[in-house]
Order: C-alpha cells, then structure tokens, then sequence
C-alpha cells in the first residue's frame, strides 16, 4: 500500500469525526483551542486505536463487525444527540449558560463515546487490512493524526457557528450528530460504503 492510499485513508476515516467535532464545538461555549486540541487527541488515539483491534481480531471477527458497526454508530450517536437536543431545550434561564453544567456534555466519557461512535467503522477497516501487506502501526498512526488535525479544526470551526445559533447551539450540535448517525445506518443498509459513513 503507497503512503498516498495510506493517507487518503486517514482523511477518509476521520470525515465523521469532523463532522461530530463541529457539533459539538456548536454546542460549547466559546471554546478555546485547547479545548479544540484535548477533543482532537480524544478522538485521535481512538481512531488510531480502533482499527488496530479489528486488525488484530481477523476474519474471526469480520462478519461480525461489519455487520453490526453501523447500528452501533446510530444507537451511540442518536443517544447522544438526543441528550444535546434536551439539554438545550432545557438552558432556557440566563443563569443557567454560566453554571457548572455547561462543560458536562463535553467532558471526556462522552467525547470518548461519541469518538468511538464514529469510529466503529475503523474496526471493520481494520479487519479488511489484515487482509492485505500493510503497517498497521502506521496506517493507524496516520489514521490518529488525520482525526486530531480535523477534530481541532472541527471544534474551532463549530465555535464561529455557536456564536451564530447562540443558547440554541446544544440543540443544533445534538441535530448534526443526530443526523451523522443516520447517514451511517442509511449508507450501510442501502449498500453504500462512501461519503461519511467510512469513517
């Protein structure tokens, strides 16, 4: 495999996250760059990880994985989305956009679950290398790299459009993840691998 399919791979696998990380940069308030930076890395080490594992897992895993990747993904992302939605409906009162809360959506667990729900299908990438004469420490490498570089800009790139939507931006960021979710189950039940369900 050349370097250039490595990294095409890379910016592949890490369209969704990008996509999440601008919902959830919407959703912050203001979020400064190393709040754009600790998101990157959350979402980085996963995708690199992921891939890894379902290399490592082989044909026994492969149906398996490809099979139930994309429900994964929606049930992950639909959760999560639909708690952004309530909780924005929820920040009616002035006081409550300055209170301890605010960061609770964005804290490391549910970074962590929402990286991981858009990189389920990693896993079954993986399992497609072991297949073929590759580094996988390499192509997950790249693979880390791409993400947290996109995810960086991706929270920085949702800040501009919470300012925008304003106390609503919750709401927006749950819709975006929301819809990412549904784009990955529709994709992959209507035989459809590209686009941003590959990544």
């Amino acid at each position: 495999m050349s370097l250039l399919s490595i990294f095409l791979i890379g910016f592949a696998m890490s369209t969704d996250a990008f996509a999440a990380a601008i919902g959830k940069g919407a959703a912050m308030q203001r979020p400064r760059l190393t709040e754009a930076l600790r998101a990157g890395a959350i979402f980085g080490v996963i995708e690199g990880v992921t891939p890894v594992i379902g290399w490592a897992l082989g044909l026994a895993a492969a149906a398996y994985v490809t099979a139930w990747d994309h429900w994964i993904a929606f049930v992950l992302l639909g959760i999560l989305g639909t708690r952004m939605v309530v909780a924005g409906f929820r920040r009616d009162a002035p006081e409550d956009a300055g209170d301890g809360a605010e960061g609770r959506p964005h804290g490391f667990w549910n970074l962590a679950a929402t990286g991981f729900a858009t990189s389920v299908d990693a896993m079954a990438v993986g399992v497609g290398l072991a297949f073929l004469e590759v580094n996988i420490l390499l192509v997950a490498s790249v693979i880390g790299i791409c993400t947290f570089a996109m995810v960086t800009s991706g929270i920085m790139l949702g800040r501009a459009l919470g300012a925008i939507v304003g106390k609503r931006a919750e709401i927006v960021g749950g819709l975006i993840l929301i819809v990412i979710g549904s784009v990955i189950l529709y994709e992959h039940l209507s035989g459809k691998g590209g686009g941003i369900g590959i990544g």
